[in-house]
């Protein structure tokens, strides 16, 4: 039986990120970009798991979920930018058991499926961050709101007029020199 996971989350580098990371570790990944198309998705796929961010751009992640659930059971993993208390005690509610708030470590997302789905998880190569799970920027003028450091999601620094905003650079900040 393929393990199958659907990844609903709007910001598209990280959901792309994210389907890349979960297809090296064994499962099969599917993508959608806001609450519509991941009910239509959960319909027609039926994933075992759905990876769902709490902010889509059309509905609450919370929406999505109620929805997949009157047609079919599966579990849910609730990715959010937002940690709050509400949050955190509504997805209790309806009986999300893993909540993870970004950033995250992606080995983490995988534990917490592997768990969901029932099955011992195997240690991989890509436990430790690859060269193709990590978002670079092309040009110092973009500019992207995550980056991947040490397996980690951190909030990526703004760059406005081309100029680099005062404080520690990346390299500052992950060595603390």
């Amino acid at each position: 039986m393929v393990n199958s996971v659907l990844v609903v989350d709007d910001e598209r580098t990280l959901a792309q990120n994210l389907q890349a990371y979960l297809q090296a570790q064994g499962l099969d990944v599917h993508v959608a970009h806001d609450g519509a198309g991941g009910i239509e998705l959960a319909a027609k796929l039926a994933p075992q798991v759905i990876v769902l961010d709490y902010r889509l751009p059309d509905i609450e992640g919370f929406q999505v979920l109620e929805a997949v659930r009157r047609n079919r059971q599966c579990h849910f993993v609730l990715i959010t930018a937002h940690p709050t208390v509400e949050v955190r005690e509504r997805a209790a509610g309806l009986g999300v058991s893993h909540v993870l708030f970004k950033p995250f470590p992606l080995a983490e997302l995988a534990r917490a499926i592997f768990d969901l789905l029932g099955i011992e998880r195997q240690h991989r190569a890509t436990d430790t961050p690859a060269e193709g799970f990590v978002e670079r920027r092309h040009n110092s003028n973009e500019s992207f709101p995550l980056q991947l450091y040490d397996g980690s999601w951190v909030l990526a620094d703004r760059r406005r007029n081309g100029a680099k905003p005062p404080g520690p650079d990346d390299d500052q900040l992950l060595t603390g020199e």
